[in-house]
């Protein structure tokens, strides 16, 4: 149970961290409330909703492949995200 416990804790930093970096691009280019950050944001949080539904779904036949899926998962939505971020500051 301590795997997923890891897990929670790593889509939770993860995605905050997007978050605080859409802030503070905001707070650094005056673009307070900016569209662009909103999409960002918003893109975070619909991320993480999907994928706690996922870490709290019931009666999956192999968890550890399960599990290993939503690693990859993250990863590769939170590299989408900072490319969109990055774009932002260009």
């Amino acid at each position: 149970m301590a795997s997923i416990r890891d897990l929670k804790k790593d889509v939770n930093f993860v995605l905050g961290d997007i978050i605080e970096a859409v802030y503070l691009w905001e707070a650094g280019s005056n673009n307070k409330d900016s569209e662009e950050g909103t999409v960002i944001i918003d893109k975070a949080i619909a991320i993480f909703d999907d994928l706690m539904d996922k870490i709290h779904q019931k009666g999956v036949d192999n968890s550890k492949a399960h599990f290993k899926n939503i690693r990859v998962q993250l990863e590769e939505k939170a590299t989408e995200l900072v490319e969109e971020l990055n774009k932002l500051g260009s």
